[in-house]
């Protein structure tokens, strides 16, 4: 209930009905991918597909055939037909995390495949026509990132048309006790039990930072699910690092 929640929402809601490419910028754990989400499945592709990619996560020489696909033989270890990321998100959204990790060789293709909305898979001459909307996320500065060389001025442009910033914990902090409390709730999983929390306990998390923001939040709700005794979570529960930052 947050303002700064409450800004966020209305861009969604201005930006979620068109096609056009959003890129979310923020820390990690704030949420970007709930944000990407909200886009998806409020526009009129929610029937389609949403494919999600974390940049991060794959090998720089697996990147190209994640996104694009490959035919059977067009290298060592494609003993079949791949499709790809793109090719699966027809109709629908790709949502491309954490883009400021992909290398600039790569970044050149994804330009073409966006303003052609045409892939071409790996060892095929033949181009296949998309129709998808991407929706990008980065913990990065892409702005310093172009500065610097480590990412394509024309690609940041491109992607750079609507921005919607996924805000620190830290300056949301009215949104704290809900999402504590929603947590306790959705934890009760781990032990079978439904547990309350002190006022004291409640005020040290409140004080805390959240350099992890919603991510720490969350493990921090789950490790005192677990690790709490009898059913109020008390002050000498949470974790020194948080009651006495």
């Amino acid at each position: 209930n947050s303002n700064a929640v409450m800004r966020v929402l209305r861009l969604i809601q201005k930006v979620e009905k068109n096609n056009m490419m959003v890129l979310i910028t923020g820390q990690s754990g704030t949420g970007k991918e709930l944000v990407a989400k909200a886009l998806h499945y409020n526009s009129q592709r929610a029937r389609k597909p949403f494919v999600i990619v974390n940049m991060g996560a794959i090998p720089n020489e697996l990147v190209e055939s994640e996104l694009f696909g490959h035919e059977k033989g067009a290298f060592t270890d494609a003993r079949e037909r791949r499709i790809g990321k793109f090719e699966e998100s027809d109709g629908g959204t790709i949502f491309l995390d954490e883009i400021g990790e992909m290398d600039l060789g790569l970044q050149a293709k994804l330009l073409r495949v966006l303003q052609e909305k045409e892939i071409t898979r790996i060892g095929s001459n033949k181009t296949i026509k998309l129709d998808f909307r991407l929706i990008a996320a980065t913990n990065r500065n892409l702005a310093q990132e172009v500065k610097e060389g480590r990412f394509r001025e024309d690609l940041f442009y491109r992607i750079n048309t609507i921005v919607l910033a996924a805000p620190p914990l830290r300056r949301r902090k009215e949104d704290i006790a809900p999402l504590v409390h929603h947590f306790l709730s959705t934890g009760k999983a781990f032990v079978n039990v439904s547990k309350n929390i002190d006022e004291e306990a409640m005020n040290a998390l409140l004080k805390y930072d959240w350099p992890g923001n919603i991510r720490e939040l969350q493990n921090t709700c789950e490790r005192l699910q677990v690790l709490s005794e009898g059913h109020t979570i008390m002050l000498n529960d949470i974790p020194e690092g948080i009651r006495t930052p």
